[in-house]
């Protein structure tokens, strides 16, 4: 398979230039005719300051506004961000080397970018802050589970690693914080039907063949809370909080099960009390085992009043801090 060509931008802010291939044919003689029909988010005044300041490019260098539109022709751009809530907290190094990065993402951090979330997200605030502009992640995290997440370190090797989660062939060890109910069998395991269409934020659980399992065990209990230890088998969104929230256990901190509710970006407070808390494997490289734990624990399970900010809820949430 022919590799993408690498783009003549560097990174910006940790950032990679945007990639667009034109189209087989079309009505349009020049480029800027084209970008003015291809991109109707972007405000033709803006597409032509972007000319001026030569920032539309292909390897030949920048290109004029009355470029002629070329078919299949490749050009790159950096895009102009939204506006973003700095997530004010630091993202913990668990473990690097030449081939991998692991690190502990803070809860309220995307993994990746994407929608609203571009400077403030792990990879590209990991590209920038250690100097790693190939870095490429290997798996993702939601933005309010907080733990372990991995990267890897050289491009050439990030078939290998992904494949590890893809084939499910990585342990995964989760802990959660959420209401103790004794009447609740544990531990158990849990298979359901899990769908996420798109344009829905939430996901649900539907009558049908199972394509999700958890095993939830109840790690120890006290003042109607527990902590729980889930060793999923699947990866489906939000899987984890659908689970527990099927059994009355909803997570505390959990604003989206069993009921949805609106959180503002800059509000930080009560995170979700679910941490990613170790991954293990052999490693396709070195043929070695690994095992990385996180070292943040779970802030509703510490001090549930600092967590909470002193207010009652009898459906108590959560946050992961560092010991």
């Amino acid at each position: 398979m022919r590799r993408k060509a690498r783009s003549p931008l560097p990174q910006r802010n940790g950032l990679d230039a945007a990639r667009l291939r034109l189209p087989a044919d079309g009505p349009w003689a020049t480029l800027r005719e084209h970008l003015v029909d291809r991109l109707p988010r972007v405000a033709p005044e803006r597409i032509d300051a972007l000319f001026r300041e030569g920032g539309f490019v292909d390897h030949s260098g920048p290109l004029a506004p009355d470029s002629p539109f070329v078919p299949h022709a490749v050009l790159w751009f950096h895009r102009d961000l939204p506006e973003e809530v700095p997530v004010p907290f630091e993202i913990g190094i668990v473990h690097q080397d030449e081939d991998l990065l692991v690190v502990d993402k803070p809860h309220f951090l995307a993994s990746i970018p994407r929608g609203r979330h571009i400077l403030q997200t792990a990879l590209v605030r990991l590209r920038d802050e250690l100097d790693l502009p190939d870095l490429v992640p290997a798996h993702r995290l939601d933005r309010v589970t907080a733990g372990l997440l991995m990267f890897v370190v050289r491009p050439e090797l990030r078939g290998a690693y992904q494949t590890l989660f893809r084939d499910r062939v990585v342990h995964k060890e989760y802990q959660a914080v959420a209401p103790h109910d004794p009447a609740v069998e544990l531990p158990r395991t849990v298979r359901s039907r899990i769908v996420k269409e798109r344009g829905v934020i939430t996901a649900q659980e539907v009558p049908g063949a199972p394509n999700s399992e958890t095993r939830i065990e109840l790690v120890e209990h006290r003042d109607g809370l527990g902590r729980y230890r889930l060793l999923p088998s699947t990866g489906r969104t939000h899987q984890l909080r659908l689970h527990l929230a099927g059994l009355g256990l909803p997570i505390l901190g959990d604003d989206f099960y069993p009921m949805l509710t609106e959180k503002p970006l800059d509000d930080f407070t009560r995170p979700l009390q679910l941490l990613a808390k170790a991954l293990s494997f052999t490693d396709p490289v070195t043929g070695r085992p690994r095992r990385f734990e996180s070292r943040l624990t779970l802030g509703a399970w510490d001090d549930y009043e600092t967590w909470s900010g002193g207010r009652h809820d009898p459906r108590p949430t959560s946050s992961a801090s560092h010991p």
